[in-house]
């Protein structure tokens, strides 16, 4: 029997996210995809996710958002996971400025309507590299655009709750590996630089390049990684 891997998402990201990643995992190990609970509650996200996950012990892959509330569960419920594998994802909080910005999203979308992604800004979101690859903007406004205006919403109000999960992060004894590009100009900044400059037995692994959808723009060299973090 496969040894199973729970994969969550990341804002605006569906299963699709993993469509370029599975082919060099599948063979190996049972994917289990969970959507984001639908709730701006992390407490009750994750407690939606305990009654979901029927193992005693779970393997865990959080993308961006996903990576937050992967980490948020294990320090809520660490008897509970295995291990934890993070994507482009910090265990930061959120400052008052990053909160400013999110509401002004929310008054765009009240005064315009929920316009999806548009064509333009979805190539913003890619390295240069990926820029003429029509599946994968296509990929990523599909996914933004069929999600919708309630998760958006969702997923958005969430993130004004975040908080530092670092301290907390540092007391487990199970593998807590974060892989993330190191010109992501998504990533909690300060955050990441508390992670580079404190002591903690979290594996650090930094690839070059701006990606924040990794898995989509570099699945081969993430999956390396994951089958690294699986032989642990």
């Amino acid at each position: 029997m496969k040894e199973k891997i729970y994969l969550i998402p990341g804002l605006m990201t569906d299963e699709r996210l993993w469509y370029r990643l599975k082919p060099y995992l599948e063979d190996s190990y049972d994917l289990v995809h969970i959507p984001i609970p639908h709730s701006e509650d992390f407490d009750e996200i994750i407690d939606i996710l305990f009654n979901i996950f029927k193992e005693d012990k779970v393997n865990l892959i959080g993308f961006s958002l996903g990576g937050y509330i992967a980490s948020y569960f294990a320090i809520t419920y660490p008897t509970r996971v295995n291990k934890i594998f993070t994507i482009a994802a910090t265990p930061g909080g959120t400052n008052e400025a990053e909160i400013e910005r999110r509401k002004e999203k929310f008054i765009h979308i009240e005064k315009d309507g929920f316009q999806g992604l548009s064509y333009e800004k979805a190539v913003s979101l890619v390295e240069e590299k990926n820029k003429n690859d029509e599946e994968l903007i296509q990929i990523i406004r599909d996914m933004f655009f069929d999600l919708g205006k309630e998760s958006f919403i969702s997923q958005l109000t969430s993130t004004f709750y975040r908080i530092d999960l670092l301290e907390d992060l540092k007391k487990l004894d199970f593998p807590i590996w974060f892989f993330y590009s190191n010109e992501d100009r998504l990533l909690n900044k300060n955050s990441l630089l508390k992670l580079l400059t404190s002591e903690h037995n979290i594996k650090l692994i930094s690839r070059e390049g701006t990606s924040h959808n990794i898995p989509l723009e570099s699945a081969k060299e993430l999956s390396v990684e994951i089958k690294k973090w699986m032989l642990i």
